[in-house]
């Protein structure tokens, strides 16, 4: 065991109906070199046998059980019943690697109390087959091993990061967040983060240290097929984030990015529409605005608009700005 003095972490799974692989992210947790942490697993109404999967854990993990509510719902139950300083989550089809926790906190206490959370890189696995990793995935480009973010919300507001699964939250941060938004099925933790980035810097880890892995009946994939009711809530969450989260003058860069992520995503929500169409016409004019919202967007991606990760190496404190080399202990930031 390790020392009283190292913070206890709680460790959260929502699952769904997933008796069959539950145990795996379970054992993963089980498996950390960190022992400090608790177990407790969210059961959103399974219908299947996840619930005799489960008692065979006994008194080693915590077993919560709740009426179908969905992820946001279950996330937001575990961490109501989790004591820990630093709570983590992972989905039920998901792995950590066994190093994820120590890593985390460690980093964390290195970093203090500024830094609401810490978010470690993860090893997607698609149903397809295709295997990449979330920060190439998010195009988050950094020599640095492990460190401090500087400018998480101007890369937030232009793409996703895997975020719920790679993440280790202090429970003051997520508090002063206000939790999963129950009304969300979908971009949940997308939303979470954006909240969590106007608290300051994060921590960041560039070694994979968690296993995403998209099953053949995922949340990831009904969003895909569910896509208009995708791009609503993205239009939604945008629109808040927008309101609540920048609505000041020193928010101005960020803020006219997520301006401009919000038109791009109702053109193409426009655009799709028309696509489905029951007119050729429409479908063609549709599938032509699709082709033209992608150029765009990749012509964006492509220019000195877009925000590239801003780090800062554990020897270094802030930068004085985003766009300084020097740290005021005269360290260095690098902008990659």
């Amino acid at each position: 065991m390790r020392a009283k003095a190292e913070p206890l972490v709680s460790a959260v799974i929502a699952t769904y109906n997933r008796g069959s692989v539950v145990g795996e992210a379970i054992e993963s947790i089980l498996s950390q070199t960190y022992q400090n942490v608790e177990v407790i697993v969210v059961d959103d109404g399974s219908t299947d046998d996840t619930h005799e999967k489960l008692k065979r854990y006994s008194e080693r993990i915590r077993v919560v059980w709740q009426t179908n509510a969905g992820p946001a719902a279950a996330w937001n139950r575990g961490i109501i019943a989790s004591n820990g300083e630093v709570i983590a989550f992972l989905g039920s089809d998901d792995l950590w690697l066994p190093t994820f926790v120590e890593r985390q906190v460690s980093l964390l206490q290195r970093l203090g109390e500024g830094v609401p959370c810490c978010v470690a890189n993860c090893c997607c696995r698609f149903a397809t087959g295709r295997v990449t990793t979330s920060f190439d995935e998010a195009r988050l480009r950094t020599d640095v091993e492990e460190g401090k973010w500087l400018n998480v919300a101007e890369v937030l507001v232009t793409r996703f990061v895997v975020f719920g699964q790679a993440v280790a939250v202090r429970r003051a941060a997520l508090e002063r967040a206000g939790g999963f938004d129950e009304r969300l099925r979908f971009l949940e933790d997308y939303d979470l983060a954006l909240r969590l980035s106007v608290q300051g810097p994060w921590g960041f880890i560039r070694e994979p240290l968690v296993v995403w892995r998209q099953g053949a009946d995922s949340l990831s994939r009904e969003a895909l097929r569910d896509w208009a009711h995708l791009y609503e809530l993205a239009i939604e969450v945008r629109e808040r984030a927008l309101c609540e989260l920048w609505d000041g003058e020193e928010s101005a860069g960020v803020r006219a990015l997520l301006t401009r992520g919000l038109k791009g995503v109702r053109r193409m929500l426009q655009a799709r529409r028309m696509r489905e169409r029951n007119n050729r016409i429409a479908a063609g004019l549709g599938s032509m605005l699709l082709l033209a919202e992608r150029v765009r967007a990749g012509l964006f991606r492509r220019s000195s608009s877009y925000p590239q990760m801003v780090v800062a190496g554990l020897e270094s404190s802030l930068c004085v700005d985003s766009s300084s080399d020097q740290t005021e202990d005269g360290g260095t930031c690098q902008r990659l």
